[in-house]
């Protein structure tokens, strides 16, 4: 007997911790008679259904998800025509509400597993064990089930310390993100969030905890997501495992948590601000600042202790933080979101993600869709299309400013460029719309530029929007490329830096001497310093964009050091010199 679970992933990076969950949970003495297969949602559907052909199952169970929903679809229609005796079982959050719906659409489906999982799927398999040892079995009889002749009943919640640790080998997840669990539930009542239907919050205990995180320290994994739904709705445990984490740290392993900030104490705060740098990044749900649109979807933020909280981890200069906004709730209008893009902008979070409501079913909002206008996609994902307050073209608008965003603000590529940009409008919000008229009228929006020429299409739209200061933004871009990458060859708008070529060089050949300012590079002659590091002049302060001021007379230069960067940023490090001729310097400011 062979059950093959199957999970279709959003990218090749991410991986499904469910079917990995289900078959630790089933037992060892069961895991020959289970095989686990992942995909993508961009691999072929051919490609798919061969290698589920390939197995030959008895049973076939999906993993199902609003991203991989379509797909999953596809393939129940063609996996009976070539697998014609092959049971097939769903399960998931796409599938745990609304089952009846999806069974009449899809007779051949043999079931549904409803909610949490693991306790159905292991008296599932030991029904087809028994069948294939000839007894009569029951589906009916194994409760948490929904079969075309209905649902067999619920399941009591799990307690999680009874579900093993799924990850003994971790040659399957090599260059690919681990996802844990140290809870389940939330306390939270969100009317958007499918979280808000398991109440009751179950948490790990805590030394089971250590332990199997210190098995991925071990193996130095690159990075492990909580899959927590709000990892510190229990400070006491949220403080263990940070203090843990502080403590037996191998340098290497990021962990990610999603967080409400407004619940961090004095203590978790100066706790996280002794981290190493990227030990610990932070995801932290805003959603809206608009009070009416948090009280109509039941979601309870101090939003004061919020910014409060992020400035001090901020201040750290530590810890990545990830604010997020849902753009399409109640009571939301564009300048209701503009107000909640501003507030949050002003956190200058290293991320800030515009998302977009999606109407889930079992949800509270997909109950109140109609009593807001609501309106959405009828297939996945759900996407909200307009509302009483929004317009679908306001919300295409927003589409514009979200990938303008992505590209400009959430990639780190631009920001002393944005620094000085910002000021030139009204607010934050302002010139992302204007970016995205500009983007609109030049067509850009087709062309998906390259990040290279990116550059060149920011410095067309701040000359547009600030003439006069042209020189500084060319400045500004040049020390943003630079920060990120040695060019191979130098931007159109890039100085010509002939008149100074006698300088970095006399600059190189001093440091191959002194080696005051590339310490560690005591193996190279100074040619080779200068290919593996870059000295560029500026006239303006570059480096401090709300000082830029007028043009110096006398450049200072920066010196980028690509060996030693910013584990946040991911930037160059940066040494500020003044010339005074012959390869002699003072050292202004040394950042990162």
């Amino acid at each position: 007997m062979k059950f093959l679970l199957t999970a279709i992933n959003a990218k090749y990076i991410h991986s499904n911790p469910a079917i990995y969950s289900l078959r630790a949970y089933a037992g060892k003495e069961l895991w020959e008679r289970i095989v686990l297969a992942e995909f993508t949602i961009n691999q072929d559907k051919m490609d798919i259904l061969a290698r589920i052909y390939e197995q030959r199952p008895e049973a076939v169970g999906f993993s199902c998800y609003i991203w991989n929903w379509k797909l999953v679809e596809d393939l129940l229609k063609e996996l009976p025509k070539v697998l014609p005796d092959t049971d097939i079982w769903l399960g998931g959050p796409q599938v745990s509400f609304g089952a009846e719906d999806i069974l009449r659409k899809y007779p051949q489906v043999t079931g549904i597993m409803v909610g949490e999982g693991e306790a159905a799927f292991r008296e599932l398999i030991t029904l087809y064990e028994k069948r294939e040892q000839g007894m009569d079995i029951d589906f009916g009889a194994c409760a948490g089930l929904c079969l075309p002749q209905g649902f067999t009943g619920p399941r009591e919640l799990l307690d999680i310390n009874s579900v093993p640790f799924p990850y003994e080998n971790l040659e399957p997840f090599a260059n690919r993100i681990i996802y844990y669990e140290s809870s389940r539930g939330c306390p939270y009542r969100c009317s958007y969030c499918l979280s808000s239907v398991d109440k009751c919050i179950r948490i790990r205990d805590i030394s089971v905890v250590k332990k199997e995180l210190q098995f991925f320290l071990n193996h130095r994994v690159k990075q492990v997501k909580f899959v927590d739904r709000t990892f510190n709705c229990n400070p006491a445990h949220a403080m263990e495992i940070w203090r843990y984490l502080q403590e037996h740290d191998n340098s290497v392993t990021n962990f990610h948590f999603e967080i409400s900030a407004d619940l961090l104490k004095e203590e978790h705060i100066a706790l996280l601000g002794s981290l190493r740098p990227g030990l610990v990044q932070l995801e932290i749900g805003v959603q809206s600042v608009n009070p009416h649109t948090l009280q109509a979807v039941c979601r309870v933020t101090n939003l004061e202790r919020l910014e409060k909280n992020v400035a001090a981890i901020r201040a750290g200069n530590n810890v990545h933080q990830h604010l997020d906004l849902i753009a399409g709730l109640p009571y939301e209008d564009l300048e209701s979101f503009a107000g909640s893009f501003d507030r949050v902008y002003a956190m200058k979070p290293q991320q800030l993600q515009l998302g977009f409501l999606k109407v889930l079913k079992g949800s509270k909002l997909y109950e109140e869709a109609e009593q807001f206008g609501i309106r959405y996609l009828e297939e996945p994902p759900y996407e909200v299309l307009s509302t009483n307050w929004l317009s679908f073209g306001q919300l295409r608008r927003l589409k514009k400013i979200e990938e303008l965003v992505e590209l400009y603000y959430n990639s780190g590529q631009y920001s002393h460029t944005l620094r000085l940009l910002e000021k030139v409008f009204q607010s934050p919000f302002a010139m992302f719309a204007s970016m995205a008229d500009f983007f609109e009228k030049q067509n850009y929006f087709l062309n998906s530029p390259a990040r290279a020429h990116r550059y060149g299409i920011l410095l067309r739209f701040a000359w547009e929007w600030d003439p006069e200061r042209l020189p500084a933004y060319k400045e500004l871009l040049t020390y943003d490329m630079y920060l990120r990458e040695k060019a191979k060859s130098r931007p159109d708008f890039a100085r010509d830096i002939t008149p100074f070529k006698e300088d970095i060089r006399d600059f190189y050949q001093t440091e191959e001497n002194q080696r005051s300012c590339l310490k560690g590079y005591e193996g190279y002659d100074w040619k080779q310093m200068s290919k593996m590091t870059h000295l560029e002049p500026f006239f303006y302060p570059v480096w401090e964009p709300e000082k830029i001021g007028e043009a110096k007379e006398k450049p200072c230069f920066v010196l980028f050091d690509y060996r030693e960067r910013s584990p946040l940023t991911k930037e160059a490090r940066t040494t500020i010199l003044r010339s005074h001729g012959k390869g002699t310097y003072d050292t202004l400011l040394r950042q990162h």
